[in-house]
């Protein structure tokens, strides 16, 4: 078990559709701490939605920029829940566990497939072609490989996967 100190962050990583950001605002308030979503941050800066960061600029910008964003947070006490492609970028990901618990939000394939319809003009990192299920493949080595603790979202609420957290933290 992982235990949750009281200057420490609980980070969220996983998929797109796993309810990183749904999940992390509850979670935040059952934890009594602030709530940070790293892609509205990133939206807000650049004044610019996600997609149109990557059509305009391309993966490779973006995921600079994403990464350059992490690293200049510097926040205690909060939940953040990441975009899908942070876990891309090593050095984001360092930061991000130096003062946190990295929280792997996992769903299988088929639980995604159905969550996520507008994948078009959500704004996911991934190739021109590249299938939902080449993206899993290739990402979940990465959540399994920065994951400090990983809870199974299969057939839980979004309360349910807030219990599951706060329990693996041992809140």
């Amino acid at each position: 078990m992982n235990k949750l100190l009281p200057e420490t962050n609980v980070v969220l990583i996983g998929m797109p559709g796993v309810g990183k950001s749904t999940v992390g605002v509850l979670l935040a308030k059952a934890l009594s701490r602030e709530f940070l979503d790293t892609d509205v941050c990133l939206q807000g800066c650049e004044k610019r939605r996600l997609k149109d960061i990557i059509d305009t600029d391309g993966l490779p910008a973006f995921l600079a920029l994403e990464e350059r964003h992490v690293l200049a947070l510097d926040c205690r006490r909060h939940v953040i829940a990441t975009g899908g492609s942070v876990v891309y970028g090593e050095r984001a990901m360092q930061h991000l566990k130096h003062n946190g618990i990295v929280v792997h939000l996992d769903l299988p394939i088929d639980a995604i497939k159905t969550r996520v319809r507008n994948l078009a003009t959500r704004g996911v990192v991934m190739a021109a072609g590249q299938s939902l299920e080449s993206l899993y493949a290739e990402r979940l080595p990465l959540y399994r490989r920065y994951a400090d603790v990983t809870v199974d979202c299969r057939g839980l609420t979004h309360e349910g996967v807030v219990e599951a957290v706060a329990g693996a933290l041992g809140k």
